[in-house]
């Protein structure tokens, strides 16, 4: 009897607990959200990581919808320098879902000026000033034509960057900080480009083989005695096995012809020609799987992560079949990148460490 009079008033405690939790809940959910902005607002998740190259996917996708991949963007940590390769469209988003102040980000590299890689540029760029009060424009690197993409983003977000610093003044947003400065380069075709040298710190560009679009890059990041190249879009390159001999990590382009295939064979059917075109048209200029890993077969490279996935993988199955015989190619660690991948090779170490980080 006392036991049931006990769970009868245990009962009851939970009621109203639950009771006065709902009257309450809406200064409740605002306390707690206010300790949770407190929290996110101090913590710097990536300077917790250990002294090295750290390498993580923030736009894994194509120009194709892809729930699990945004458009190409690759974040490097070298040491205590952080960059952005390429700016696709939920670039700004996966760069804070991985912890990253953007107002850290020291300087941006595009490969080439596809859409894809650019349509979140203008974003970027405005989230890096607003969001520390940069005095200073990013550094934005690229290839011949860099300048008119930086010159029509500062065009199209002068009206917006005119409002904010009306609105906070220019103690909180310095004008001179608003949009990029562009830094184009000319690589030559037999070999490298030093684009940035820094104490332990080295950063090349290459030309790689996206025709017709010209020019194209890839990059190779080296910090200490760790390595990382960044092939852009290209078809099964010399020069980014030439440039990722060796390396520790190859972040390669992938898309399958095969399953391409299949969505210009849909197209046809439902009476688009136009899309059908378009499947045929973009294979040639970009590398497959079982190429990419050839590449880091006969570059010797130690881990293999793909990006710029084409077509989309929805289904379970999918990536056995978009890999096809990669994985007998290419026998070392492979990985169909998707977002929220990082890879880590901490300094004076031969570790490869591989998390998600969303």
């Amino acid at each position: 009897m006392k036991l049931k009079k006990l769970a009868l008033g245990l009962g009851l405690l939970a009621a109203l607990g639950l009771a006065l939790a709902y009257v309450y809940r809406a200064p409740l959910s605002l306390a707690i959200a206010s300790r949770v902005a407190t929290a996110h607002l101090a913590a710097d998740p990536l300077r917790e990581l250990p002294d090295g190259l750290h390498v993580g996917l923030c736009g894994a996708g194509s120009p194709f919808s892809d729930d699990k991949r945004g458009g190409p963007c690759t974040l490097v940590i070298a040491g205590p320098h952080a960059f952005v390769f390429d700016a696709g469209n939920t670039s700004v988003r996966n760069l804070g879902r991985f912890g990253l102040a953007h107002g850290r980000i020291e300087a941006i590299f595009l490969t080439h000026f596809h859409s894809d890689h650019l349509d979140g540029l203008g974003e970027l760029l405005l989230q890096r000033w607003v969001s520390t009060g940069n005095a200073k424009p990013a550094p934005v690197y690229g290839p011949e034509g860099v300048q008119d993409v930086v010159d029509g983003l500062r065009q199209a977000y002068r009206a917006d960057s005119g409002y904010r610093i009306a609105h906070h003044g220019e103690a909180t947003l310095p004008p001179g900080g608003f949009g990029g400065e562009a830094r184009a380069f000319t690589v030559p075709q037999n070999g490298p480009l030093v684009l940035l040298k820094e104490g332990d710190l080295e950063i090349a560009a290459f030309a790689v083989d996206h025709a017709p679009v010209h020019p194209a890059v890839g990059y190779r990041i080296r910090y200490k005695d760790r390595s990382v190249v960044i092939s852009g879009d290209t078809k099964k390159s010399a020069a980014v096995t030439r440039e990722a001999r060796g390396v520790d990590l190859l972040v390669h382009e992938a898309l399958a012809a095969p399953m391409v295939g299949l969505i210009g064979e849909a197209a046809a059917k439902a009476g688009r020609p136009n899309v059908k075109k378009l499947m045929a048209d973009i294979v040639d200029y970009h590398s497959s799987p079982e190429q990419a890993a050839e590449v880091a077969r006969d570059a010797q490279v130690r881990y293999l992560l793909l990006n710029h996935i084409a077509p989309p993988l929805p289904l379970p199955g999918m990536e056995a079949a978009f890999l096809g015989r990669a994985g007998e190619i290419y026998t070392g660690p492979l990985r169909v990148g998707i977002d929220g991948d990082l890879v880590s090779l901490p300094a004076s170490s031969p570790e490869i460490r591989h998390q998600r980080r969303f």
